[in-house]
């Protein structure tokens, strides 16, 4: 294998490949990337047994192509080694099976390779009718939803995010039992079969970087698996296995207090007085309705107290006094795009669920947390 690449294209594959590197890798061989060079061009391919990623780099965008084959190379300092060389040009050149030279005029690493042989052979299968979405809408969707996931262990599908298809009807859902994110949108064609998958949301997580524009991304959907493609990228997942908890009944049908906001006033307010709370475990505040007037409050034994008070559109016998987490308050309220806002409540014990004036395809629910 001997070949001549620009470094910024390289650069740009190799970052996105590595994003399937564990650091937890058993199989020595999964520590390395697959570098699999043909006159069609060269494919890059990193994995940790659960997550895939595949990139291609066609031939008329490699500088020179001498001699084809395939090697894998140590993802360790790779990334650093490509970044830090001066020059704009890179060439790579295999001396052996098991070495590779990368070097410029001036410069030159030498890297021990491991067997291709010992790689593990990764099907990336394809649909003939995969379900296609926007890049940026798939950006959103990730972006609105998966910051509810759960970070424990303990309930291994509420780290994920679940996707449900009914006919043109896709929805995101996560939560970690604490709080819940909804997100929905239309598809331009239904499918014929519905769909009930979970996705790892720390590979989802990973997906969303990846994504840059609103170009075409298709979803190719499995048993057990899942492969995005986009663009140059296939990037596939094993699914969580199991079927994620009813949430439907989570989500009140009405509401004894509606109050419209304004969002930024009212990020800035959060914000401003969770600063007395930030060293307890849950950054709880206290938000008071009144006559049309609405005091957010902190307060902290060792510091002292703090409040403010915020104009907002209610019925004038609208009253609550209810805290909440202000860390899952300002996640949940970045994701809504639209300056005025409404907070739908029931009492000081039922969810708090945010949502935007115009767009009800989005919902976010905050649960209480009790002061006494």
């Amino acid at each position: 294998m001997k070949f001549t690449i620009d470094k910024n294209i390289l650069l740009e594959n190799l970052t996105n490949v590595i994003k399937a590197i564990s650091t937890k890798n058993v199989i020595p061989v999964l520590n390395g990337i697959k570098f699999e060079l043909t006159e069609k061009g060269l494919s890059l391919t990193a994995s940790d047994s659960e997550l895939t990623i595949n990139s291609f780099i066609e031939a008329k965008e490699i500088k020179h192509i001498e001699n084809s084959g395939t090697t894998i190379i140590q993802s360790k300092f790779l990334l650093d080694i490509i970044r830090k060389l001066p020059s704009d040009i890179i060439d790579f050149e295999m001396i052996d099976k098991l070495k590779v030279r990368i070097y410029t005029e001036n410069d030159q690493f030498q890297l021990n390779c491991l067997d291709a042989n010992d790689y593990p052979n990764l099907k990336m299968e394809e649909h003939k009718d995969p379900i296609l979405l926007k890049g940026d809408v798939l950006k959103e969707l990730i972006n609105q939803t998966v910051f509810a996931i759960s970070t424990q262990e303990l309930r291994p599908l509420l780290t994920g995010i679940n996707m449900t298809i009914t006919g043109d009807s896709l929805l995101f859902i996560a939560t970690d039992s604490y709080r819940l994110a909804k997100k929905n949108i239309k598809l331009d064609t239904p499918v014929e079969t519905d769909i009930n998958i979970v996705l790892p949301g720390k590979n989802i997580i990973e997906l969303e970087k990846i994504i840059t524009d609103e170009e075409k991304v298709e979803i190719h959907i499995f048993n057990n698996k899942v492969l995005f493609k986009y663009k140059n990228i296939k990037f596939q997942t094993n699914l969580l296995s199991g079927t994620y908890p009813n949430t439907s009944n989570l989500i009140p049908n009405e509401y004894g207090i509606i109050v419209k906001v304004n969002k930024d006033e009212l990020i800035a307010s959060v914000d401003r007085f969770s600063l007395l709370a930030q060293g307890k475990d849950k950054n709880i505040i206290r938000m008071q309705l009144n006559n049309k007037l609405l005091t957010i409050s902190s307060y902290a034994s060792e510091l002292g107290n703090a409040n403010g008070k915020l104009s907002v559109d209610t019925d004038e016998s609208s009253k609550i006094d209810i805290s909440f987490s202000s860390k899952y308050m300002l996640e949940a309220l970045k994701t809504i795009k639209e300056e005025e806002i409404l907070l739908l409540m029931n009492d000081d014990i039922k969810p708090i669920v945010l949502k935007s004036v115009s767009d009800e395809s989005l919902i976010q629910l905050i649960l209480p947390i009790k002061t006494y």
